[in-house]
């Protein structure tokens, strides 16, 4: 079976370091399954930094089809709780218990490709594979599985997993089994739909979007003993930490951004700066941090046919580092993220037609802030982390979708005002 090339590669949307040209693409680590294998690969960069390892399964010269058995041999594997043997390592899979594995396990992958692939299994399992074998524990599975213990009703229930045990590194999650959840799709295209027939109905869906996060908050609160969930004022040391971290957004978005773009963003600099310093070394205190979604947005809520929503994807910012996705901070990150992502549906559905976009989100920001139970006390905060994840946006677009980078831009721009 043949390696998959630099060129190859590099074109994956899950890959994740388009913005380091690949030196060399090697083999580590091969562990036969099924009808093919789940291979390692290990990725060196021009600029001399760290190498990454991506798993990447193979049947023959190429990725698993539909119906090739691969994914159905590996869900067998974690309903065995099985060790599959590589060549210098192996992968440990592992079953919870709390969802049925027995029954078909027809394959049916799904088209949507981000950082990772979902596989739907017998249409009722979908298996996640981690692309990207990070060392230490992975957010999705961790928090995943902590909400399913603690009987949050509004995400799907994980079944099992597969760790990559490397003999000279910590273990890396490399696959993740749930229940799959009956849906029509994710809230971005509910509410896309809803914004070009009845804004009002977007409404609606913004207030049961803002109920869902509070629910999600509190699961998140449950357990104040765990050290990995706590729930407690936060300290100067983070609040410092969150302004170092929108600082640093600010910067990577002026670097990630020439002509227009990078002039707009360096005149207004020195304001952003400043509500970051006057909002963030306030906020110590006074505000509280749990462990949170951390990349909350429309895309991450299905739709599910009873007419609920259901929160998926709990890895986090995939720009950020996984020590720092998996640390507790401020719920009103998460709040400010799915803000940022109904400003992203109202600007979209304005984009040619005669639609209200800011009278709207006047409507649907008080909407979901009241369902969310966020008071006025905390909107400077709400505001600073929108304000942060607007320069996120603008880094992002300028790296993917350089035509979406006017909407962060302008963004930014209103919220520095």
């Amino acid at each position: 079976m043949a390696v998959p090339d630099s060129t190859w590669l590099a074109a994956q949307r899950w890959f994740r370091a388009k913005h380091r040209p690949i030196g060399s693409v090697h083999e580590i680590d091969r562990a036969p399954i099924g009808p093919g294998a789940l291979v390692v690969l290990e990725v060196a960069y021009v600029d001399g930094g760290p190498p990454d390892r991506y798993l990447v399964p193979l049947v023959g010269s190429h990725e698993p089809a539909d119906g090739d058995g691969l994914w159905a041999a590996l869900v067998r594997a974690i309903g065995d709780g099985a060790d599959i043997t590589a060549a210098r390592a192996s992968f440990a899979c592992g079953r919870t218990g709390s969802v049925e594995l027995d029954g078909p396990l027809d394959e049916r992958r799904l088209g949507v490709e981000q950082s990772n692939t979902s596989v739907v299994i017998g249409e009722r399992l979908i298996l996640k594979l981690f692309r990207l074998l990070e060392p230490g524990e992975n957010p999705d599975l961790e928090v995943g599985a902590f909400l399913t213990d603690a009987g949050f009703a509004d995400t799907p229930s994980v079944a099992g997993s597969v760790s990559y045990v490397p003999s000279d590194d910590e273990p890396c999650a490399a696959a993740m089994l749930q229940e799959l959840v009956p849906a029509t799709g994710d809230a971005w295209a509910l509410m896309l739909a809803a914004l070009a027939k009845d804004p009002d109905a977007g409404l609606r869906h913004t207030a049961s979007i803002g109920t869902l996060t509070a629910g999600l908050h509190r699961a998140l609160a449950s357990r104040p003993d765990d050290p990995a969930f706590p729930a407690r004022p936060a300290t100067a040391a983070e609040t410092a930490a969150w302004r170092a971290s929108a600082e640093r957004q600010l910067a990577e978005a002026v670097s990630a951004t020439d002509g227009d773009a990078h002039d707009r963003l360096v005149a207004i600099a020195p304001s952003v700066t400043a509500r970051f310093a006057d909002t963030f070394d306030a906020a110590a205190g006074d505000a509280q941090v749990t462990r949170i979604h951390g990349d909350y947005h429309l895309g991450q809520l299905l739709a599910r046919i009873d007419g609920g929503f259901s929160v998926i994807d709990f890895e986090g910012e995939p720009a950020r580092p996984l020590a720092e996705r998996r640390l507790a901070s401020s719920p009103l990150r998460d709040v400010a993220g799915m803000l940022r992502s109904l400003d992203y549906a109202a600007r979209t559905a304005a984009a040619g037609t005669s639609f209200d976009a800011d009278g709207w989100l006047t409507e649907a920001r008080a909407a979901f802030l009241a369902a969310s139970g966020v008071g006025p006390a905390e909107a400077p905060l709400v505001a600073a982390f929108e304000l942060e994840k607007a320069c996120y946006e603008v880094r992002y677009e300028a790296s993917n979708r350089p035509g979406w980078l006017w909407l962060p831009i302008a963004a930014v721009e209103r919220l520095a005002a």
